[in-house]
């Protein structure tokens, strides 16, 4: 079996490497890929051998797909084949902390141009899976690290909640799509919580203090942490149990911080965290 990735970043590192270690060939463009993004030639040799495709390049700002902008002919052309896309639950928009599934109306919030892609890419037809992800986290990229390095925050917003998934989740809930029916699939914990909740967990397992409760002008946060927040709301996953089999091993942040304190080694707590992923 053969996957070829349009984006070898942190989450589909992770998917290749689960794959690889099961005897598949993966390749991919991006940085960590095999092949350049711009061979035409090259990718288009790539997604003739692969039994299966899957994206994780984010849209442009107007909604535009590069992936689909240049190989949009060669995926529509092949008339088997299994197609992924990692998407955003950034779709749903705002829904005042009530919770939404696969469902839900799309294209009400700040993602539009994700909203945009997410279409664009079910416009290919029946072999498409389409997972909608959260707020992603793992290995170098948890609360954990910001509240090591400083970099966490605490903000007073009462009742502002957010879904978020384990990278290895995620990997296994791709995986699990490669058998089970084409669609849209939610990949979410089992429980939706406060950011202030997972960095005093976070702190708490580390044996520090939680940082200060701020206001979000006290915070002075970044535009793209400001519209973070200005969205809240609970994602159901029951759609990926259902039809893939899918479980999450980290069900709620309590077992995936855990499982990453234990994991990371001193050498890794003292280096650079990467940047603080948000929601997709």
């Amino acid at each position: 079996m053969r996957l070829f990735i349009f984006g070898m970043g942190y989450t589909s590192k992770v998917i290749a490497g689960t794959l690889r270690a099961a005897g598949w060939q993966v390749r991919g463009t991006g940085r960590e890929g095999t092949t350049p993004f711009e061979d035409s030639a090259a990718v288009r040799a790539e997604l003739a051998a692969a039994s299966h495709v899957l994206s994780s390049v984010p849209p442009a700002r107007d909604g535009a797909d590069p992936v689909l902008a240049s190989y949009g002919d060669a995926l529509s052309a092949a008339s088997s084949g299994w197609i992924g896309y990692l998407s955003s639950t950034g779709v749903y928009g705002d829904t005042g902390g009530a919770w939404v599934d696969e469902t839900a109306e799309v294209g009400t919030g700040r993602r539009s141009a994700r909203t945009a892609a997410d279409l664009a890419w079910q416009g290919l037809g029946p072999r498409v899976r389409v997972f909608r992800l959260p707020g992603i986290y793992g290995l170098g990229r948890s609360a954990l690290d910001r509240v090591r390095s400083g970099q966490a925050n605490r903000i007073a917003l009462d009742g502002q909640v957010f879904s978020r998934v384990h990278v290895e989740d995620i990997a296994a809930g791709v995986i699990a799509g490669f058998t089970g029916p084409a669609g849209i699939y939610n990949l979410t914990d089992d429980e939706p919580t406060s950011q202030n909740t997972v960095i005093e967990e976070a702190a708490r397992l580390l044996g520090v203090a939680p940082p200060p409760l701020r206001t979000l002008e006290e915070a002075a946060l970044s535009p793209m942490a400001l519209a973070f927040y200005a969205e809240n709301r609970r994602v159901a996953n029951g759609r990926a149990k259902r039809l893939l089999g899918w479980r999450p091993r980290y069900p709620s942040y309590r077992e995936g911080l855990r499982a990453l304190n234990a994991t990371t080694s001193p050498i890794m707590a003292s280096a650079a965290p990467e940047p603080a992923s948000s929601d997709q």
